[in-house]
C-alpha cells in the first residue's frame, strides 16, 4: 500500500505529487491521457505561482511579463506588478517540466482512470490502487468530486461561462498581459515565446473566436498577418462548485476542489497553494482541517473573481469595468499588485 494516490497529472496533480515526495510519502499519479498534456487556459503564471514552481525545483521557459493592461475601445489602463514578474508558459511547456521534476524525485505513474472509489478506515482504493490517502487533482470535471458526493450542481439562473484558446505565430508587442473588454466576452493575450503569443477568450455559450476577435480591429490586423500556432481548444463550463473538500481520506484540490472563473488569471497559484496545503494536512495526520485551510487559501481568489464576475455579467455595470479602473489608477494598481 503506498501514502498517496493523486488522481490528475494536470499542473496542480504534478505539484501536489511534488510536494508528497519532497515530504517523504511513496505516491503515485493516474491519469488516464499518455503524453504531454494540453488544456484551454490563459497560460499566464502570476509571480507567486512561479515563486512556487521555483521552491519545488521547477523553472518553465517562457516570456515574462510586467503586470496587466485593460483595454476597452479606445480607453486603457495599466497596472505593473512592484515585486518580482510573472511569465507566460505554454501549457504543454509546463506539463514537461513538471513531468521532468516528478521523474527526478521517481514518482510513478499509472495509466488509468478513477471510476470507483472504496474507503475504509485505513485506506482508500481507486483505478486498481490501495493507498492511505487520496487527492482528486482531476479537473473542472472531476469525477473523484462525482465519485465522493461533493458536487453542487450551478443554480439554473446563472448563464455558464466558457473558454476558447489559441497561439499564433507573431513576436509579443508588450510586455504585459493584455485584456480586451467586449460587451460579450473578454479577450486575453498573453506572450509565450519570442515568436508566439496565446489567445484566450471567456464569454457565454456559442463562443466564435473569429467573430469575437474581429470586434477588436488592432488585435484582428495583428492576428491576420500571423499563422496559428496551435489548434483551438475549448473549456467549461468554469463554474464549478463542491460541497466540502475532504470526504473521508479523499481530499480534492485545484479546479476539482471548485472553481469560479478566469477572470484574474490566478487559478493555477491558487492550486499549488491548495496542493501544498493538502500535502502538509497528510503529513501532519489533520486531513479535517483541509477544509478550513482551503477557504483561507482561496478567500481573496473568490472575492476578487466572483466580484469582477458579478460586475461584468450586468448591463449597466461592465462598460464602465475599464474608464473605472483608468479613473481609479490605485485601486486597479492595488488589485493587480494583490495578484504578485
Amino acid at each position: 500500500m503506498i501514502d498517496l494516490l493523486v488522481a490528475g497529472a494536470g499542473p496542480v496533480g504534478l505539484v501536489t505529487a511534488i510536494h508528497a515526495a519532497e515530504a517523504g510519502l511513496d505516491v503515485a499519479v493516474v491519469e488516464p491521457r499518455a503524453g504531454t498534456i494540453d488544456k484551454a487556459c490563459g497560460e499566464g503564471l502570476m509571480p507567486k505561482a512561479l515563486e512556487h514552481l521555483s521552491r519545488i525545483g521547477v523553472n518553465p521557459y517562457g516570456v515574462d511579463f510586467f503586470g496587466i493592461r485593460y483595454l476597452a475601445g479606445s480607453t486603457s489602463v495599466d497596472a505593473r506588478f512592484t515585486s518580482n514578474p510573472g511569465r507566460g508558459v505554454r501549457r504543454t511547456v509546463l506539463h514537461d517540466a513538471l513531468r521532468e521534476r516528478a521523474h527526478e524525485l521517481h514518482i510513478n505513474f499509472i495509466d488509468g482512470r478513477v471510476d470507483e472509489i472504496v474507503q475504509s478506515n485505513s485506506s482508500v482504493t481507486a483505478a486498481g490502487v490501495q493507498s492511505r490517502y487520496l487527492i482528486g487533482a482531476d479537473g473542472l470535471h472531476s469525477t473523484v468530486r462525482a465519485n465522493l458526493g461533493l458536487e453542487i450542481g450551478t443554480p439554473k439562473n446563472r448563464r455558464p461561462r466558457y473558454g476558447v484558446r489559441q497561439h499564433f505565430t507573431i513576436a509579443p508587442w508588450s510586455d504585459l498581459v493584455e485584456v480586451y473588454w467586449l460587451p460579450h466576452a473578454e479577450v486575453y493575450v498573453t506572450p509565450v515565446s519570442e515568436d508566439s503569443v496565446g489567445l484566450a477568450i471567456l464569454g457565454y455559450t456559442g463562443l466564435n473566436f473569429e467573430e469575437v476577435i474581429s470586434q477588436i480591429p488592432t488585435l484582428a490586423a495583428k492576428i491576420h498577418s500571423a499563422s496559428p500556432a496551435s489548434k483551438l481548444r475549448g473549456a467549461g463550463p468554469l463554474r464549478q462548485r463542491a460541497s466540502h473538500r475532504v470526504q473521508g481520506r479523499a481530499l480534492l484540490v485545484g479546479d476539482a476542489a471548485g472553481y469560479v472563473d478566469a477572470l484574474t488569471g490566478e487559478g493555477l497559484q491558487v492550486g499549488f497553494s491548495e496542493a501544498e496545503a493538502a500535502v502538509k494536512s497528510i503529513v501532519s495526520g489533520e486531513i479535517s482541517s483541509y477544509d478550513a485551510k482551503w477557504r483561507k487559501i482561496t478567500r481573496s481568489y473568490r472575492m476578487r473573481s466572483g466580484g469582477l464576475l458579478w460586475a461584468s455579467s450586468k448591463r449597466a455595470i461592465r462598460p464602465a469595468i475599464v474608464p473605472a479602473a483608468r479613473a481609479l489608477p490605485p485601486v486597479f494598481r492595488g488589485i493587480v499588485r494583490s495578484l504578485s
